[in-house]
């Protein structure tokens, strides 16, 4: 079959018979060559449609199919359209009226650079056809004349197109059956018949390619399931310890002590060198910002503990939380608002701001609370109270770190007793990252009345590690199995988001191994895998399983491949890459290479 896709108008807008026959319906009508042509569609190219489409044979029995687009907007309103059109085509033919000099350049300017665009350097012969005879006469000579301006398209500027798009040049004065059987339909048949050349030929190579003995091709393994992260709850954690106040160790009181507002010692000390003074952390000789000194005691006044409740320090829940006065009653008034600051992550200081401009409706009241939150937070010896301080600088005033309190004995209400070794740590942190360590320490356990805590089943550094993961919510293992450890504690105390960045880590590690590393290495990955089913990893089960299919052919000599259920044999054997099928091919194909006596370029 032939395609040809003619683009233009060859009509001008002056002409007065606008209902004659349009280029291509001509050549149709009067072609000896064209036959059967299809008269249902052949009378609708008087309407307005996008484009006509003709159906008919030429050359005998081949298909002829023309699609005639008479107005350019079809790249406007259906580039989709128009690409497919242009890339169906075998001959484009553009068409346009040498009378019309204004959609000659509009064509010029806008449309013959996304034909090219549409042709992407394809090879496709194009015609432009210039058609009418030229109506003007000899412009004005006078320079301030506008009529000097040709209202017709001379041939140097068609024939300019012309190389612009590699494409033949026609002139056609008049339809008439010279210009369209003789010159037109020349030009056209010569072109379709070079069309037809090309297919016969690519026809032939495949045709020949077809009967040549060709190697197996190997498809690519099956992708493996892809896990995705969870989202960082750290800060929120924080926060709902304050709001539930769950192991509260501290208790702010104004001067007339008619409220309290609770809080926690370990908390408030990681995010203020103040606290640390205020609660015996650090002793004042060792405070590098004697105005840090001054503020605390300013501000805040520790009442001494009553003796009869600090002769039962032995258990954590009859430890009364340790009472502090708030001496500057505007401070107090707002420190609901900055403890949910504080332990919201202390990064929305434009919440509080507007938190507190609501509260106290006083400019000036605000400002004063504000710097004293600035001058709590300050990091000392770096800066002094900061004027116009907004989110993005105030994280830089403090470090939010618990890893200051991770393993150290320092405010610890809790020790965990593990291989033989103690371990100090923090009630609050470990209620507050923790659900199942906060129905432990809160519910009607022996554990809830206990400061010695002894832990079974894990390590000494996987639950150093744990423990690290609840302080500083990150975690690094130094190994798969280390990993796979931390993954069962992390399943042990149902800390999902851990588990999750364990699985992470192994599928990472595994993935980057090379194929010669992965044949040698000693870690049994079927040991893996069965620990991960065995403690509810399912995204790491079924991945491990894939992981065994893709690499079949190494895990496959493996002693550790006997021990697969047979329910993960049949998976395994179902999903195997190379498939069986694939090796059986191959072993035909290099049979034939050999039964032929000839050197396989592939093998």
């Amino acid at each position: 079959s032939v395609n040809i896709v003619a683009f233009g108008n060859e009509r001008d807008g002056f002409s007065e018979d606008n209902q004659q026959p349009s280029l291509i319906w001509s050549y149709l009508r009067r072609s000896a060559l064209i036959s059967q042509i299809d008269s249902s569609l052949s009378d609708s190219h008087v309407g307005n449609q996008v484009f006509t489409e003709y159906r008919a044979c030429i050359f005998g029995n081949v298909r002829l199919v023309v699609h005639d687009c008479p107005v350019w907007d079809v790249f406007d309103s259906d580039w989709y359209t128009s690409c497919r059109l242009i890339g169906g085509a075998d001959v484009i033919v553009i068409k346009y009226s040498v009378n019309d000099k204004t959609s000659f350049q509009e064509l010029k300017d806008n449309y013959v650079p996304m034909v090219k665009k549409a042709l992407n350097h394809c090879s496709v012969p194009v015609i432009i056809s210039a058609i009418g005879v030229r109506k003007n006469g000899v412009p004005c000579t006078c320079p301030l004349c506008t009529s000097d301006r040709r209202s017709c398209v001379t041939t140097s500027e068609g024939v300019q197109l012309a190389k612009d798009l590699g494409a033949t040049y026609l002139e056609l004065h008049t339809l008439n059956d010279f210009y369209i059987q003789k010159y037109f339909g020349g030009v056209l048949e010569y072109f379709m018949i070079q069309s037809l050349n090309q297919k016969s030929c690519e026809k032939m190579k495949k045709k020949t390619k077809c009967h040549r003995v060709q190697p197996p091709q190997l498809e690519q393994p099956e992708k493996m399931p892809i896990l995705k992260g969870e989202a960082s709850h750290y800060n929120a954690d924080l926060h709902n310890l304050l709001c539930c106040c769950q192991c509260a160790d501290v208790a702010f009181y104004p001067e007339d002590l008619s409220s309290v507002v609770e809080a926690h010692k370990i908390i408030l000390c990681s995010v203020s060198q103040l606290f640390m003074l205020l609660f015996g952390v650090k002793s004042p000789s060792s405070a590098h910002d004697t105005s840090t000194v001054q503020l605390a005691q300013s501000l805040f006044a520790v009442e001494t503990a009553d003796p009869f409740l600090s002769s039962h320090r032995g258990v954590p829940p009859c430890v009364p939380p340790v009472r502090v006065v708030v001496k500057d009653s505007v401070f107090c008034s707002c420190l609901p608002d900055i403890l949910h600051f504080i332990y919201s992550g202390a990064v929305q200081w434009e919440r509080l701001e507007e938190d507190i401009k609501k509260k106290l409706k006083d400019p000036d009241k605000t400002e004063h609370v504000l710097e004293k939150v600035k001058c709590i937070l300050k990091t000392p010896g770096k800066l002094n109270t900061v004027k116009d301080c907004k989110t993005h600088q105030i994280k830089q005033l403090y470090n939010t770190s618990l890893r200051l309190f991770f393993n150290t004995p320092v405010l610890a209400d809790v020790i965990f007793k593990i291989q033989g070794t103690t371990v100090p740590a923090h009630r609050a942190v470990l209620v507050a990252r923790c659900e199942v360590m906060a129905a432990m320490f809160n519910g009607n356990y022996l554990e809830a009345n206990s400061i010695l805590v002894p832990v079974y089943g894990v390590s000494k550094d996987t639950f150093l590690s744990f423990l690290e993961y609840l302080y500083t919510d990150s975690c690094c293992p130094a190994s798969i199995l280390q990993a796979m450890s931390l993954l069962i504690c992390a399943e042990m105390y149902q800390v999902m988001r851990l588990q999750h960045i364990c699985e992470l880590y192994i599928i990472t590690q595994l993935q980057s191994m090379p194929s010669r590393e992965l044949a040698s290495t000693s870690l049994s990955i079927v040991s893996l895998l069965k620990k991960a089913k065995f403690h509810n990893s399912d995204c790491l089960s079924t991945w491990l399983l894939h992981f065994i299919a893709t690499n079949y052919l190494i895990f496959s000599r493996k002693p550790e491949f006997q021990e697969l259920s047979v329910e993960e044999r049949n998976f395994v054997e179902m999903h195997r890459w190379p498939s069986n099928l694939y090796l059986k091919q191959l072993a035909d194909y290099r049979n034939y290479i050999h039964s032929q006596k000839c050197h396989c370029t592939v093998m």
